[in-house]
């Protein structure tokens, strides 16, 4: 593949992965799961149970899951056509998908304040 397709393939396989960690991580419809991994991160007996339920809980450890799986599906490899270029792509595309979930927060906050900053302006009124 041509490096600036494999560039273009970089930028656009991020988006999915973020979109998917970021929603099981995060957002309200998976709220109860989150919550039990939440439980059972903090409560486990044993460090395996621990470290595993945890993984569900934050973004940037459940990116590099969601990464490897959009590997096995796509065949994406970055820079080298072997098992290094697996690698490399997997690093890059977790670090560009990680860049968007904090972007995404950083609007997402700002959104937020300014629709409160709205609700008490209102409620002067």
């Amino acid at each position: 593949m041509v490096l600036s397709t494999q560039i273009a393939w970089l930028f656009i396989l991020a988006i999915p992965i973020a979109c998917i960690a970021w929603t099981v991580t995060n957002e309200e419809v998976f709220r109860e799961p989150r919550e039990y991994c939440l439980k059972r991160c903090h409560k486990g007996r044993t460090i395996a149970e621990r470290k595993f339920f945890y993984l569900f809980t934050c973004e940037y450890c459940f990116s590099h899951y969601v990464t490897a799986i959009m590997l096995f599906i796509t065949n994406y490899r970055l820079l080298i056509d072997d098992w290094r270029g697996y690698l490399i792509s997997g690093f890059a595309l977790v670090f560009v998908a990680n860049v968007y979930m904090s972007l995404f927060a950083l609007i997402r906050t700002d959104l937020k304040k300014v629709r409160i900053e709205n609700e008490i302006e209102e409620t002067k009124k």
